[in-house]
C-alpha cells in the first residue's frame, strides 16, 4: 500500500489489474466546506459503476458523464465493478462538483495516472461529454477551506476569479481531462495562480449632500450609522425617504478583508456574481415588497441565502414597509436579534450569516398624506389603525429609531445646496465613533448584550429619572427601554461625552416616534 497526501492507493497479489485510490474534493453545506474524500474501487465481476455515499440524483448522473469524459479523452474506463464512494457517508452531497474527482479517482485506481502525483490538492469540476472542465457553485468556500489546511486546488478556468479572491491560495485551472492528467504527469503544467485581494476601491455611492434640506432625518442618519442600529423613516410620498436610506452605504466605513471574503461566499453559494470592482463596499439590498419569506430569509429543499444573508455586513432596505407579507415581516424578528438566520428542512439544515443593519420606510396611512400640510388625506381612522397594524408590535420594538420625515418647502428644492454636508464629511465622523466602540467593546453599541448595556450605558441621575418617566408614560418594553440606551450611548459618543446625560437621552427618546403617537 501507498499512502502519500491527498491520494493512496493499494494493491494486492491477489488482485493484480485492480486498485483503490482516493482523491480529494469539498462539499457545500450552507456557509461550510466540509472535506470530502472521493474514493474509487476497482473489482472483478460483471461490469457495473456505482455511486454510494448519500449522492443526490445529479451526482449519481455523474456516472454516464464520467464513463463518456474518460472514454472520449481516450482513456480507459476499466472492466469488472467500479464502486466510487463519496465519504463521510452522512453528508449530503450534490451538484457536478464531483465529476473531476471521480474520473481522477478512476484514473488513479487503474494505473493510469501515478499514484503520488495528484498530493494535497483538492480537485472541482463538472465534465462535458468530451471532457472538458465546466463551472460549479460555491468554489469561494472551498478555496478558504483548503487555503486553510495547505491544499492547493484544481478549478475550472470560470471559477479562477473567485477562488483567487482568497490570498496565499494556490490555484490550477483546469480546462480538460486530458489537460488535468498531464499536470499530474507532469509532461506539461496546468497554469498556476497565487491568491490575493482585489485592491481597495473607494466608496461610490450616492451622496448624501444631494438630499436638500431635511437635517433631522440626515441627523438619524447619521447615529444610525455610527452605531449600526436599524431605522424606519415615516412620512408622506417624495419627503426623501428612499434617497436617505440609499445614502447609508456612503456613511458605513469599508469592510474588512474577512468581512468581505464572507460577503463574497455569500454571493457565491447563492449563485450570483462577485463584483471585485466593489471590494470591501457593504452591500445594500433593497427587494421589492411582493417578496416572499424564503426570499428574505433563504430556504429551499437545498437551502440557499436570502436577501438577509446577501445583505451581510451590509443594509437591508424595506420600502413601503406594510405593503410587505405580515409572515415575510415576522421572520425577520429572530434574525434582527441574533444575526444569523437557521433554514431547516427535513433533509438537511443550514445557517447563513445575516448580520445586517435594518432600513425602512413607510406612509403614515395607506394614501400617504396623514399630517402632510400640503396634502389632503382621506382615510379614516379605522384604516388608518388597520394599515398600521400590519406591523406588529414586536418587530416595531425591535427597531431602534423611528423617525418622521416631513415635505420640504418646493422653494428649498430651488436653492443652491452649497452648505450641505458631503457623505464623505459624516462618513469621517462615523469612522471615528466607530473605532471608538470597538476600542471600548469590540463592536457598535447596537449589537450590545443586556450586561453590556448595564455598564456602558448607564445615564446620570437627571437623564434615568427622564427615561424612567417616558417608560411610564408610553409604555416601553424592557427591549424599548434597552434601545433608546444605545442610541443615547451612540449620540453621546459622536457628541465624545463620556456619561449620557439628559440631552442624549432626550434626543434618543424623539427618535422613537411610533412609541409616542
Amino acid at each position: 500500500m501507498i499512502e502519500s497526501g491527498g491520494v493512496r492507493r493499494k494493491r494486492s497479489k491477489e488482485r493484480q489489474g485492480m486498485g483503490c485510490a482516493t482523491v480529494l474534493s469539498r462539499a457545500q453545506h450552507g456557509m461550510e466546506a466540509p472535506l470530502v474524500r472521493v474514493e474509487a474501487d476497482l473489482s472483478g465481476g460483471l461490469p457495473r459503476f456505482s455511486i454510494v455515499g448519500l449522492a443526490e440524483a445529479v451526482v449519481k448522473e455523474s456516472r454516464d458523464r464520467v464513463r463518456a469524459a474518460i472514454m472520449n479523452c481516450n482513456f480507459t474506463f476499466p472492466d469488472g465493478r467500479v464502486i466510487v464512494n463519496l465519504s463521510p457517508a452522512d453528508l449530503p452531497k450534490d451538484g457536478g462538483r464531483y465529476d473531476l474527482p471521480i474520473a481522477l479517482a478512476i484514473l488513479l485506481a487503474s494505473e493510469q495516472i501515478p499514484a503520488d502525483s495528484l498530493r494535497d490538492c483538492e480537485f472541482y469540476g463538472e465534465l462535458s461529454l468530451h471532457g472538458e472542465v465546466q463551472a460549479i457553485q460555491g468554489t469561494l468556500l472551498a478555496a478558504v477551506a483548503a487555503a486553510r489546511v495547505g491544499h492547493s486546488i484544481v478549478v475550472p478556468l470560470a471559477n479562477v476569479s473567485e477562488a483567487a479572491l482568497v490570498t496565499g491560495c494556490r490555484i490550477a485551472i483546469a480546462t480538460s481531462l486530458p489537460g488535468v492528467v498531464t499536470h499530474a504527469v507532469g509532461t506539461k503544467r496546468c497554469e498556476i495562480v497565487i491568491g490575493s485581494a482585489p485592491a481597495t476601491i473607494a466608496n461610490v455611492a450616492a451622496d448624501l449632500s444631494e438630499v436638500r434640506g431635511q437635517e433631522g432625518a440626515k441627523r438619524a442618519l447619521e447615529i444610525a450609522a455610527a452605531g449600526a442600529h436599524s431605522l424606519l423613516f415615516v412620512g408622506p410620498p417624495g419627503t426623501g425617504k428612499s434617497m436617505l436610506a440609499q445614502r447609508l452605504p456612503g456613511l458605513l466605513p469599508l469592510m474588512t478583508e474577512e468581512e468581505a471574503l464572507e460577503v463574497a461566499a455569500v454571493r457565491s453559494v447563492a449563485g450570483m456574481p462577485i463584483n471585485t470592482s466593489q471590494w470591501r463596499v457593504r452591500p445594500f439590498r433593497s427587494p421589492h415588497h411582493s417578496a416572499s419569506s424564503v426570499a428574505l430569509v433563504g430556504g429551499g429543499s437545498n437551502p440557499r441565502p436570502g436577501e438577509i444573508s446577501l445583505a451581510h455586513h451590509g443594509v437591508l432596505f424595506l420600502d413601503e414597509l406594510p405593503e410587505y407579507e405580515r409572515t415575510a415581516l415576522e421572520v425577520l424578528r429572530e434574525p434582527l436579534e441574533t444575526g444569523v438566520i437557521t433554514i431547516s428542512r427535513a433533509a438537511r439544515q443550514a445557517e447563513f450569516p445575516a448580520s445586517f443593519q435594518f432600513v425602512a420606510a413607510m406612509n403614515p396611512c395607506p394614501c400617504g398624506y396623514l399630517g402632510d400640510a400640503r396634502g389632503v388625506c382621506h382615510c379614516t381612522a379605522d384604516q388608518v389603525r388597520r394599515y398600521r397594524q400590519r406591523l406588529s408590535g414586536p418587530l416595531i420594538d425591535r427597531l431602534d429609531m423611528h423617525v418622521e420625515v416631513l415635505r420640504m418647502p418646493h422653494e428649498m428644492l430651488r436653492m443652491p445646496n452649497v452648505n450641505a454636508e458631503t457623505s464623505a464629511v459624516v462618513a469621517s465622523r462615523v469612522a471615528r465613533v466607530r473605532e471608538l466602540q470597538f476600542a471600548r467593546q469590540g463592536c457598535p453599541n447596537a449589537r450590545l448584550l443586556t450586561r453590556e448595556v448595564e455598564r456602558l450605558c448607564s445615564p446620570t441621575s437627571r437623564a434615568r429619572h427622564l427615561l424612567d418617566q417616558a417608560a411610564n408614560k408610553f409604555g416601553f418594553s424592557a427591549r424599548a427601554y434597552h434601545r433608546i440606551l444605545k442610541v443615547a450611548r451612540t449620540i453621546a459618543d459622536i457628541a465624545e461625552v463620556e456619561q449620557i446625560d439628559t440631552a442624549q437621552v432626550s434626543e434618543a427618546l424623539m427618535l422613537r416616534k411610533l412609541d409616542r403617537s
